[in-house]
C-alpha cells in the first residue's frame, strides 16, 4: 500500500537513496512511493509462484530469479525514470551482464511476477503491466488472490485471464514451464 508522501527524483538519485533496501519505496515515472509492508498473504502467494520458477530455472541452468523487492531502472521514452521491485522477476542467462550489477538491474526482466494487493485497482495492475512491458519485459504475470486468477500481459500486446482450472505457462520465455492455478491457489492450511 502506498502512503501520502511522494517525492521526485531520478533513477540514480533513488539508488542512492534507497538500494540499502531499509525503506520500501518503488520509483516511478520519476515519482518515490513509498510502500509498507506486504500482508501475509502477499508473501505466501508470492513464494508459490516465485519457487517453482526459480527451481526450475535453477534445474534447466536458465538464468537467474530474483526474489521480491529487486530493483530495476527503466528508462521511459519521455526521459521519465522508474525503479519498480516486482514480487518477482526472471532473466535469461545470455542477457545476465559481466559483471553483475552492483545496484539495480539495467536492463528488463524476461518475466515480472506481481501480486495483487487488495488496495491496487484493476487499472492500476494495467498501468503496471504496461510499464513493464514498455520496458522490455517479455511476459507478466499478475496474480490475483482475491479472484484467483492470473491475468497474463505479453509483449506481443495480448493479454489473457487465467482462473483456477487452468495452467501457467511459461510459453517461450520459459519453455515446458507449467504451473496449474490449483496449485497457487490452495487452501494457506494444506499441505
Amino acid at each position: 500500500m502506498a502512503v501520502a508522501k511522494r517525492e521526485r527524483m531520478s533513477a540514480a538519485e533513488f539508488e542512492a537513496r534507497f538500494a540499502d533496501g531499509e525503506t520500501r519505496a518503488e520509483l516511478l515515472r520519476d515519482e518515490v512511493i513509498l510502500r509498507s509492508p506486504t500482508t501475509s498473504l502477499h508473501g505466501i502467494y508470492t513464494m508459490r509462484v516465485s519457487l517453482p520458477i526459480a527451481q526450475f530455472v535453477e534445474a534447466h541452468g536458465l538464468g537467474v530469479s530474483c526474489g521480491a523487492e529487486t530493483g530495476f531502472v527503466i528508462q521511459h521514452a519521455d526521459g521519465a525514470e522508474s525503479a519498480p521491485a516486482p514480487d518477482m522477476a526472471y532473466i535469461a542467462a545470455e542477457r545476465i551482464p559481466d559483471p553483475l550489477p552492483e545496484g539495480f538491474w539495467r536492463i528488463p526482466p524476461d518475466l515480472v511476477v506481481e501480486i495483487r494487493s487488495r488496495s491496487e485497482s484493476q487499472r492500476e495492475v494495467a498501468q503496471k503491466a504496461a510499464l513493464w512491458l514498455e520496458a522490455g519485459a517479455r511476459l507478466v504475470w499478475y496474480v490475483d488472490p482475491f479472484r484467483q486468477q492470473v491475468s497474463v500481459y505479453r509483449a506481443d500486446g495480448t493479454e489473457q485471464t487465467l482462473s483456477l482450472n487452468d495452467t501457467l505457462s511459461g510459453e517461450d520465455v520459459l519453455p515446458s514451464f507449467e504451473l496449474p492455478l490449483r496449485r497457487i491457489f490452495r487452501p494457506v492450511r494444506s499441505l
